[in-house]
């Protein structure tokens, strides 16, 4: 049987061989005595590339995200975020019911920005007892559910003055970060210089197996630490994988240009085709979203025939659907993609 074609997420890649020999020869110790010698790597090499003064090893981008917005805002404080962003979405609402904040979400724009303004109103006066205060503010980038998009330095820069001008910390959800440095054509430390804290996904586009990181001061990843004990993310030997992030971080990074070239070889062959509605400006790294012409096909419809010509792609829980490229997708996986996209389309009258 021919192999499945999977573009559903760069959440399927597989460890590279370099990975899995790092992994089988990593130098071991108890993380929780903080002897594990390949996390402490780890750690100091994902805050030394992102400029920040240290790092944590946590089990996944959600874990990450709910540490740092624990180890920022006090019990009964403001989370303030995109309604479009991973952490309102997909997360569960653990801020709210591990840490008792409050999410206070304001529109995002197509290109996954959020509207200063509304950043500027959301930002409660701390003067007033009758509004909860304002604990973190939280970007994205790049943002999933945009379909991959960058934000630029520029406004980020903008937020950055906002935030500090209210005395309000400012967190990355970089699950997709090394994917936007690339786009950006500038280094991790550039791309995430105004922010406090940032979470950013090592299985996702960098390809290991498992595992996250997320850097800051010293005092926040202390604070961070604690929350992550608390959660039960202290793992013993964990140099066992976070090995394959020290790779991952080492050499996958540069590699991510390649998934961005297969994302724009195959939008620009779907923005060509009947009954595919797609903006050409959205797909700015390796995402891909798009919706077909509802009186045609629906979601699952459309799902269902791509799996019977070997490729899977995923839907986004309303009527969008999403291609992924990743490492492990080749440029002959993207043509034929494009094919059995065609023939798919041409099956229904």
């Amino acid at each position: 049987m021919q192999a499945l074609i999977d573009l559903r997420s760069d959440t399927v890649t597989l460890p590279s061989p370099e990975m899995r020999k790092a992994m089988a020869d990593a130098e071991l110790g108890d993380d929780v005595y903080g002897e594990d010698p390949t996390v402490n790597r780890l750690q100091d090499l994902a805050a030394e590339m992102m400029g920040k003064e240290a790092g944590l090893f946590v089990a996944s981008g959600t874990m990450g995200n709910l540490v740092a917005l624990l180890a920022h805002a006090p019990r009964g404080s403001e989370v303030i975020l995109g309604d479009e962003s991973h952490i309102f979405h997909y997360e569960q609402g653990g801020a709210s019911v591990v840490g008792g904040l409050v999410y206070h979400t304001i529109p995002t724009n197509p290109l996954g920005d959020l509207p200063l303004d509304k950043i500027a109103a959301a930002v409660r006066d701390p003067s007033n007892p009758h509004y909860a205060l304002s604990g973190v503010i939280c970007l994205e980038n790049t943002h999933n559910r945009c379909g991959g998009t960058v934000l630029s330095l520029d406004y980020i820069a903008q937020v950055r003055e906002l935030a500090t001008a209210n005395r309000v910390p400012l967190h990355l959800d970089g699950a997709r970060l090394p994917n936007a440095a690339v786009a950006l054509g500038v280094d991790l430390k550039t791309a995430v210089a105004s922010f406090d804290s940032v979470q950013l996904d090592l299985s996702k586009g960098l390809a290991a197996p498992v595992g996250g990181v997320v850097v800051g001061s010293k005092e926040f990843i202390h604070r961070a630490h604690r929350a992550r004990k608390m959660l039960g993310g202290g793992m013993r030997q964990a140099g066992t994988i976070a090995a394959a992030g020290i790779v991952a971080l080492e050499q996958m990074v540069d590699r991510l240009a390649e998934d961005h070239e297969h994302a724009r070889l195959l939008v620009e062959a779907l923005i060509e085709m009947p009954d595919v509605q797609i903006d050409p400006a959205t797909v700015q790294t390796n995402l891909i979203v798009f919706r077909l012409n509802p009186e045609r096909w629906t979601p699952s419809q459309f799902i269902t025939a791509m799996r019977e010509h070997g490729i899977l792609l995923g839907g986004f829980g309303d009527d969008r659907l999403r291609f992924a490229t990743h490492y492990g997708i080749s440029r002959a996986d993207i043509d034929t993609t494009i094919a059995a996209v065609r023939q798919v389309l041409r099956t229904r009258p």
